[in-house]
């Protein structure tokens, strides 16, 4: 699929609405998210680490192979996509590398944070963070490096958990002086915590809900009430696809057959149309010898 021009991210963040962005992570969840009608997808760092490499989200994927996904993902699909960029995968050169190449790639947004590298995933322990200053220098190079002001610098801090919820707020702040589009605290423990961060900002603020971390997954209604403009849903997607192969392979190895499964499977052939063979089919006919 060639790639097209998408709607500005920034259409949809206004205040009463909330964007929703699915977690994509390789070919498949990125065409089914595309199909239902969202407004943005989110190619997650830690789905894409573990669908490509098999290894945890850790700072072990490189720029290359990194920017290799969102390129394949965002080709293959209509919607704006919102894509982890990790720490920009080294220092500043490499940050406006980073932005240049996610934005050539096809990515509509970047999500660059404060870790210090390698970086942990955003609900593990042990995140170490660098200092404002230096993520300051970031997130200007970001903006710089930019060839659209519709392509959005997406600015993480993962300092509230190992340095506080002032530090984060503190952080915040400095992103958004230093021209970041949205601000992103990662991590916040409880809905009045919630509340401070998007209190606290006139820039659209970005909620991450991930299932079994340590932000509470609040609905679509209480996420505009509290105030976000912006909620990815990173980990749904590669969890429920977990969960489904564990179902699936438990059984066949069980029963030596998927003959009798309940597990609910998608059709093979809705699994066709999905992936595009219809027009690999029409092709051959209209070039058949």
């Amino acid at each position: 699929m060639t790639a097209t021009k998408k709607p500005s991210l920034k259409t949809y963040l206004k205040p009463g609405h909330v964007l929703i962005a699915p977690g994509v992570f390789e070919g498949i969840s990125a065409r089914i998210a595309d199909r239902l009608g969202f407004q943005a997808l989110y190619m997650t760092g830690y789905g894409a680490v573990a669908s490509s490499l098999g290894l945890p989200d850790a700072g072990t994927a490189t720029y290359t192979e990194m920017v290799s996904r969102v390129e394949m993902i965002a080709r293959s699909t209509k919607t704006p996509l919102i894509a982890d960029a990790d720490t920009g995968y080294g220092g500043l050169l490499n940050v406006e590398r980073t932005v240049k190449g996610y934005e050539s790639a096809g990515a509509s947004a970047i999500q660059l944070e404060d870790q210090e590298f390698p970086k942990k995933c955003g609900h593990t322990p042990g995140r170490r963070v660098i200092p404002t200053a230096e993520m300051v220098k970031k997130i200007r190079v970001a903006r710089e490096s930019r060839d659209s002001a519709d392509f959005l610098i997406i600015a993480r801090t993962d300092a509230r958990t190992t340095l506080g919820l002032d530090e984060a707020l503190r952080r915040g702040e400095a992103f958004a002086k230093a021209g970041a589009d949205v601000i992103f605290i990662e991590s916040p423990e409880s809905v009045e915590e919630m509340r401070k961060i998007t209190a606290s900002f006139e820039q659209p603020c970005l909620a991450n809900m991930v299932e079994g971390g340590r932000t509470p997954i609040m609905s679509r209604t209480e996420l505009i009430e509290i105030g976000y403009r912006i909620a990815i849903f990173p980990a749904a997607g590669f969890l429920a696809a977990a969960a489904a192969l564990d179902t699936i392979y438990r059984g066949l190895k069980e029963q030596g057959s998927t003959k009798s499964t309940n597990a609910p499977l998608y059709p093979f052939s809705d699994m066709n149309t999905l992936m595009g063979f219809e027009h690999v089919w029409d092709f051959d006919k209209r070039h058949a010898e």
